[in-house]
């Protein structure tokens, strides 16, 4: 028994909507028994009329590393983002830099990462990549201490909405890191609409700097005030000793004088 082409699509498109995660072709295949005859290249035609269909509409059919999936469009987005009150995650550059030299320059160890960025990677950030599931153990490196090698996931291809590493965008295309966010599409309607990925500045050095600069003259107030009291506290020290020296040289002179006119006399 075979199906008609018309069928078969909206079996597809409803397994899609269902299943509430990106199927591969051949789980969709399996939806079919094996009496129904259903040839790929109807399977795949299914797909691409789909795709068409839903070009134009709130939702959009999209391939990613693990299948297809229905997704919200990105142009409204924006929109669909205000049904979670939930504010989106920040990360910070330094982990968005992290991500992205073991995305372009896998498999690479922490080390490798450190002498690459000139600063340590924090236990946090690696932390962070294994929990979100972006990046894996993937091996370790033949040398002394067996460091570990890290590589990205499937469930980071999914996220930025990416079939392989192949579609990531050149290192020419990327300006920085504050574009990374339209460069990536790093959100992911749908199926995670709270995946909004916001850059954080590491402004720790900068706060440390100015809190520095702000104690300085603080400081030089309070000691030149200490200075002045001192100062304005031996003054009047210092007169009353001009004053005792000065009489006790004019009774000295006085002295004097009245011993010369005794033997004057």
């Amino acid at each position: 028994m075979s199906l008609d082409h018309q069928k078969v699509k909206r079996i597809v498109e409803g397994a899609l909507f269902a299943a509430g995660q990106p199927m591969k072709l051949d789980k969709l295949a399996a939806l079919f028994l094996e009496e129904e005859e259903l040839p790929t290249e109807m399977l795949v035609d299914a797909l691409n009329e789909l795709k068409q269909d839903y070009a134009e509409r709130g939702v959009m059919l999209k391939e990613v590393a693990s299948g297809y999936r229905f997704q919200v469009q990105e142009n409204i987005g924006e929109w669909i983002s205000r049904l979670w009150e939930e504010k989106p995650a920040r990360y910070s550059r330094a982990l968005l830099e992290t991500l992205a030299l073991i995305a372009y320059r896998q498999p690479i160890t922490r080390g490798e990462i450190e002498e690459i960025r000139g600063v340590s990677v924090s236990t946090h950030i690696t932390k962070t990549l294994l929990e979100r599931e972006w990046v894996r153990v993937v091996g370790h490196r033949d040398v002394p201490g067996r460091p570990a090698m890290y590589g990205t996931t499937r469930q980071f291809l999914d996220y930025f909405n990416l079939k392989n590493l192949d579609e990531l965008p050149s290192l020419a295309e990327i300006r920085d890191l504050d574009t990374i966010n339209a460069e990536l599409e790093l959100v992911q309607m749908g199926m995670d609409p709270n995946g909004q990925l916001d850059v954080e500045e590491d402004t720790g050095s900068e706060d440390e700097s100015e809190e520095g600069t702000a104690v300085a003259p603080v400081e030089m107030e309070v000691m030149e005030s200490e200075s002045q009291a001192a100062d304005s506290e031996q003054e009047p020290a210092a007169e009353s000793a001009q004053a005792a020296s000065d009489d006790a040289a004019d009774a000295e002179s006085d002295r004097a004088e009245q011993e010369q006119e005794t033997k004057l006399d």
